[in-house]
């Protein structure tokens, strides 16, 4: 019997055109054994939220860099909560301020991985909670 690989979406919300580091997620996430769907850039969250949906993923790790996590993260896992999708692990990473963190966690955001934090980490972090 084989085991079912956790299915990951990695997301660029908003108008952020940097995406090199949700790029180095994407790929230790596939060399983790994990099968990944990468949205592109400049993703709305109601975009965001019918891709994983018809994607059927059990994470959702949203990247930004932009400064715009606080207005794009939220609307993501409530937009997935409004379509049943509650079991969804929704994760954000970039550029975030630690006194951003708490609002983002309260938001609905499970875990924020801030700029520095080890790839191995993120995978643990998934396998741990997927």
């Amino acid at each position: 019997m084989t085991e079912k690989r956790i299915r990951v979406l990695v997301a660029k919300a908003g108008l952020d055109g940097h995406d090199r580091g949700a790029k180095v997620i994407a790929q230790a996430l596939r060399d983790a054994g994990m099968e990944v769907i990468y949205t592109g850039l400049r993703q709305t969250p109601e975009q965001i939220v019918e891709t994983a949906i018809q994607e059927d993923v059990q994470v959702v790790a949203l990247s930004s860099l932009s400064g715009a996590h606080i207005q794009l993260f939220p609307p993501v896992a409530q937009l997935l909560r409004e379509q049943g999708a509650v079991d969804v692990l929704v994760l954000g990473g970039g550029v975030i301020p630690a006194e951003d963190i708490p609002y983002l966690k309260g938001s609905g955001i499970a875990e924020i991985f801030t700029s520095g934090t080890s790839t191995v980490d993120i995978i643990k972090y998934i396998q741990e909670r997927v």
